[in-house]
């Protein structure tokens, strides 16, 4: 995966062969997600890359997280369970999750159409961020492996990384796991799986 933002707009995410090829998603939508990442900046947000992809930042918490497929680019919110959305604009990323969070794109002059709407969303979610509020977590019946509780605890980025998975990504890890008959498997598991849940993907994902 990247690790360098202007990487991500010139050459994809890195997590998949198209990387830095014409069929990189990236290429597809590049006008749409150069407006996208200048709506965020003039938002005050600060720019990095987180997971392969261009994530910004306020208030030291993680706002949104821009994002490229082969049919459409999106805007993911990190904390949308907060947020009203007047305009009933938000999107559920996929059918497990929670709740809707994305603001979905499907032609490269929405980002202009729509700037003044995502703002509003951006300066909404910055203002959460300043007060220290968090979104309410959907209550799902979940008993993580001890080896798993383990490895979140010792590595922040992979326990942020699985916080933000569905329930049904979350699930699938649990399962992988449980199904393993040592805790050494187990263990190495987690290990193999690392960048798989760090890309936003469950176990069975490509």
């Amino acid at each position: 995966m990247i690790n360098d933002v202007e990487d991500f707009f010139a050459q994809g995410c890195g997590r998949c062969a198209r990387f830095a090829t014409a069929d990189c998603s990236t290429r597809t939508w590049q006008a749409g997600l150069a407006r996208l990442r200048a709506i965020c900046l003039r938002a005050g947000l600060t720019e990095t890359a987180k997971w392969g992809h261009p994530c910004y930042m306020h208030a030291g918490r993680n706002i949104a997280i821009i994002g490229a497929l082969r049919g459409d680019f999106r805007l993911g919110f990190m904390e949308a369970g907060l947020l009203t959305d007047p305009g009933g604009i938000l999107e559920r990323q996929g059918e497990m999750s929670a709740g809707p969070s994305i603001i979905r794109f499907t032609d490269n002059d929405q980002p202009a159409r729509m700037e003044a709407q995502v703002l509003a969303y951006l300066a909404e979610a910055m203002a959460h961020a300043e007060a220290g509020r968090r979104a309410p977590k959907a209550p799902h019946d979940l008993t993580l492996p001890d080896e798993l509780v383990e490895a979140l605890d010792a590595d922040p980025e992979l326990a942020e990384a699985f916080n933000g998975l569905t329930p049904g990504r979350q699930r699938s890890y649990v399962l992988l796991l449980a199904a393993a008959k040592t805790p050494a498997t187990r263990t190495a598991r987690i290990g193999r799986n690392r960048d798989r849940i760090l890309a936003g993907k469950g176990a069975n994902e490509r």
